[in-house]
């Protein structure tokens, strides 16, 4: 009987997995109308909670409220109580353009992500899937075409590098978004395209401040993995020189700096470099009483479980690192349970997923989705939440900066302690 019971209650869930089109029959919604002539602030909106006054609460707060606890509770009661909106059911109408064979799992997650945050806003809402076989210029506008004819003005689109140049210069009359994208990495842009993805480049700035020579990397065959390694090689062997004599213009800024601008290599810093074959799993070679690499920085752009791997046999073989650097890649909860805590005790991992909002994150968990670690689902989330907040003009979920139409996500340096990330305090340097 049990059994019965567990399949009725999941069964809208599943329901709702299957499709992203709301069904022509209209949910009934609530309406809270109210009749009280005198304004009400946060004392008297927890007054009314306070004593299970829910309706009375929700009829004053009908818009997002300052205080994040206040506005949490109101934003959950809405969507159990399936309180209406002023939102015209035809206005929120998002496209996704997925390439499946290239994306693999992400063109599932990012629909998910999609999905579960129009669900939490509980606004009618029209999310539709356009699946191309290739990044091809020929499948995009086919695709693009196809969307423009269905009446979609919004896009998010998790291409690769290559399809964003793609779609940059076919420059359509759309609003399209890339969270798997930076801008810094594409070649081609235009004003109709946003970009989403996390600044590698910046994380890794900031993580060569807390490094020592020498700089021990190790990557992988990946397109990301040596790109880089290329930067962080550079970034840290080359310093800047800037001429006391350059010219200023108006603004007191340096006229034609990227043709004036210098880099010196440092005689004082080393960078080794081991690149990983996929199905390597012992670097006695790379690692046993080398002399080369001991109490270095060692810089792992390698996924999570090749990274482990090295970070357990940077133990084993005695390297006395003096810390394990890594960006995004690696902020991942299987890094606490694939390495002991002695393997990861000095390493400092960047993030920039450094904001999220409850309700999103539980929506998302009902659909088996991630937006706590998942950098890709987070950033998806965050241009819907942004797309969202252009199409109805309401407030944003996430406040993060859209600049030169990039986003521009804060950057924190954690440690992974015992069972949870803790932030780390940077290395002040003379």
């Amino acid at each position: 009987m049990k059994k019965f019971i567990l399949l009725f209650l999941f069964l809208p869930l599943g329901v709702f997995a299957q499709s992203f089109l709301i069904s022509n029959i209209p949910i009934p919604k609530t309406y809270i109308q109210n009749l009280d002539p005198y304004p009400c602030n946060e004392e008297c909106l927890q007054t009314y909670l306070d004593n299970d006054m829910i309706f009375s609460f929700l009829s004053h707060a009908n818009s997002k409220l300052q205080n994040p606890e206040l506005d949490e509770i109101r934003m959950m009661n809405i969507s159990i109580l399936n309180i209406g909106s002023n939102i015209p059911t035809d206005a929120l109408r998002i496209a996704l353009l997925l390439p499946y064979k290239l994306i693999g799992r992400y063109a599932a997650s990012t629909t998910n992500a999609s999905f579960a945050y129009l669900l939490a806003k509980n606004h009618s809402f029209e999310l539709k899937s356009y699946q191309i076989e290739s990044q091809s210029p020929e499948d995009i506008q086919k695709a693009i075409v196809q969307i423009k004819e269905d009446g979609f003005y919004y896009v998010i689109a998790p291409l690769t590098q290559e399809g964003a140049d793609v779609v940059a210069q076919i420059n359509p009359e759309l609003s399209i978004y890339f969270p798997t994208i930076n801008k810094k990495d594409v070649s081609h842009t235009s004003a109709y395209l946003y970009y989403g993805g996390i600044d590698y480049k910046a994380q890794s700035d900031l993580l060569l401040k807390e490094a020592v020579s020498p700089l021990v990397i190790f990557f992988d065959n990946s397109a990301i993995g040596k790109n880089l390694t290329k930067y962080e090689e550079n970034k840290f062997k080359y310093k800047e020189i800037i001429d006391e004599n350059l010219s200023l213009d108006n603004e007191g800024i340096i006229e034609n700096y990227a043709e004036k601008q210098k880099f010196v290599l440092d005689e004082n810093k080393t960078v080794i470099k081991f690149e990983i074959p996929r199905r390597t799993t012992n670097l006695e070679k790379e690692l046993k009483e080398n002399e080369d690499i001991k109490q270095g920085s060692f810089f792992i752009n390698t996924p999570i479980v090749k990274s482990g791997m090295i970070m357990s046999q940077l133990t084993l073989y005695d390297t006395n690192s003096t810390n394990v650097l890594s960006t995004q890649i690696n902020y991942d909860p299987l890094l606490l349970s694939m390495t002991q805590y002695v393997d990861r005790k000095d390493m400092i991992v960047a993030n920039s997923i450094t904001y999220n909002n409850n309700i999103l994150v539980e929506t998302n968990a009902l659909l088996g989705n991630d937006i706590v670690y998942d950098w890709i689902n987070y950033t998806t989330t965050v241009g819907i939440d942004y797309f969202f907040n252009l199409i109805t003009q309401e407030d944003r979920e996430y406040n993060i900066q859209m600049h030169n139409n990039q986003m521009i996500y804060p950057i924190e340096l954690l440690r992974p302690s015992l069972s949870r990330f803790m932030k780390h305090l940077p290395t002040i340097k003379e």
